[in-house]
């Protein structure tokens, strides 16, 4: 198979939703990384996952910002058409909540034990929204109801709704809860309408979080143009990670074409310290982990993790849907590896 370049006439087109984790996106095209490896990058803000997930699918978008999950889903045909997709970068670990309606801590819940207890004595059918069906929400805010003995889809109703909307939504008493990236959590405590209860790094410390998703036949036909976006990406991260680089960054993703939320829930994730609302702040220094040790590796470890909580969170009923002997053509060490390449202070980061 040819390995060159297409003779390209127009800017590569990358995808990204309005969330903290979009900063390597961002802070690549904002910092000149992009132009810096050779490349014209035009950057597309979308709505939500499954918009990402088709055009990624359908050719209209040539790399997008995905949650981890997606990549699996589109290779195993969970609910969407089945195309051949991979990733050569983990963009970050970590960087979720689950924040419950200010509402329901006026009714006496502070933690999932006191959830469950609300929920058996109260006729309410209780509605929680993540952001799509194979996302890492998805599967920590089941797991989280499990633990204590909440059983998800018959104890409470779990709904899709789009990352920048769960707040609107649950402002407007549609939701009474929901699992999502920064600053949609922080946006509810700073709004007092909701308060966290945990967050990711608690629940599942230093998951895969969102990926750099492109289909394979581009990272194939595009192969040069792939290796230098992801090492463009890569020292996208290392800024992200670097704490005096914060400010710089909560700035840009405050602009309303980027994620445009106020800088203030911006930052509350990103300060080192993390406010859960009524009183509770904590430290957090690795709430968002954007760089360092292993991180932006798609490895098989991080592979296995993603599947095999798809197939123990029952959202992939028949674990013959995913095989996971498949994951490595799915999370390419190599192609990181080779990228890694291009960014020569990145090597000592290579995996063994």
């Amino acid at each position: 198979m040819s390995h060159k370049n297409h003779a390209r006439s127009r800017p590569l087109r990358l995808g990204f939703v309005a969330l903290s984790d979009c900063a390597p996106i961002i802070m690549a095209k904002e910092l000149g990384l992009y132009a810096k490896h050779g490349l014209a990058v035009e950057l597309h803000r979308e709505v939500g996952w499954a918009t990402i997930r088709d055009k990624v699918l359908y050719g209209e978008l040539d790399a997008a910002h995905a949650p981890a999950g997606l990549v699996v889903a589109a290779n195993c045909g969970l609910g969407s058409v089945q195309v051949e997709c991979l990733t050569g970068l983990v963009l970050n670990l970590n960087g979720n909540a689950i924040t419950l309606s200010q509402a329901l801590w006026n009714k006496g819940v502070r933690d999932g034990r006191t959830l469950r207890r609300e929920i058996i004595h109260s006729d309410e059918v209780y509605t929680f929204g993540v952001v799509h069906t194979y996302s890492s929400h998805s599967l920590l805010l089941r797991e989280w109801l499990r633990t204590y003995r909440i059983e998800p889809d018959r104890d409470v109703q779990i709904v899709v709704v789009p990352p920048a909307q769960v707040f609107v939504n649950l402002r407007a008493g549609h939701l009474d809860g929901y699992c999502v990236g920064e600053p949609w959590n922080s946006l509810a405590v700073l709004s007092k309408l909701g308060w966290c209860v945990s967050t990711s790094e608690e629940l599942a410390a230093r998951h895969p979080e969102k990926v750099l998703m492109v289909r394979r036949d581009f990272a194939e036909t595009a192969e040069q143009e792939h290796l230098a976006i992801i090492a463009a990406l890569l020292e996208a991260c290392q800024f992200c990670q670097r704490v005096e680089n914060r400010e710089r960054l909560l700035e840009m993703l405050a602009q309303p074409h980027y994620v445009g939320a106020p800088i203030q829930a911006l930052r509350m994730s990103m300060a080192g310290t993390f406010d859960y609302g009524n009183g509770r702040v904590e430290k957090h220094s690795a709430f968002h982990i954007f760089a360092g040790e292993d991180a932006n590796v798609p490895s098989p470890e991080k592979a296995d993790w993603v599947v095999r909580n798809l197939i123990a969170s029952g959202i992939v009923k028949d674990s013959a849907l995913v095989p996971v002997e498949r994951a490595p053509e799915w999370f390419r060490t190599d192609i990181f590896a080779q990228a890694s390449r291009l960014v020569p202070q990145l090597v000592p980061q290579l995996p063994a």
